[in-house]
């Protein structure tokens, strides 16, 4: 393993927290997004809101955005950032059955906000199973990924 290519690691292989602070303050701005595919009897009763824990939208909308604000409190290399933004979608699929979920979050800083959108996403999903467990413990979390990223050194990136 090249050492000196992976940032979070020392000469001497070391765990370290990048330095960035002699990066420019930019706008930054990332999207993520994964699913939870659940049984066809726990599909239907998150849709129409029969979910004895309550209002499984909002409460996973709400743990999502709560988690992409504490997400250097979770991953141990990130930056605290002042998040100015955050939004966490959750849509139901019938094909699926389940429900996708989209998480953005932006920023104005010295690094990136990848890591929070993705922590947005798979906490909004870790609630949403939680709340349709006593229905389906075979619900499935599936493919959080990040999608976009706009802003700092290495540009843009869009991957759907």
């Amino acid at each position: 393993m090249d050492k000196k290519k992976i940032s979070h690691l020392d000469s001497s292989g070391q765990a370290r927290m990048v330095d960035v602070g002699s990066k420019d303050q930019t706008e930054r701005w990332a999207v993520a997004k994964g699913y939870v595919r659940m049984s066809t009897k726990a599909f239907k009763a998150a849709r129409e809101g029969d979910i004895k824990k309550g209002d499984l939208r909002t409460t996973a909308q709400l743990a999502g955005i709560m988690a992409a604000k504490k997400t250097a409190d979770l991953i141990p290399l990130c930056h605290p950032l002042n998040i100015d933004h955050v939004k966490v979608d959750i849509a139901w699929d019938e094909q699926l059955p389940g429900a996708k979920i989209r998480g953005e979050v932006h920023t104005i800083g010295r690094t990136g906000v990848e890591m929070e959108a993705l922590t947005a996403v798979s906490v909004a999903a870790l609630t949403v199973y939680d709340m349709i467990k006593g229905i389906d413990k075979g619900a499935a979390i599936e493919s959080v990924r990040l999608i976009e990223k706009h802003g700092g050194r290495s540009g843009d990136l869009v991957l759907e």
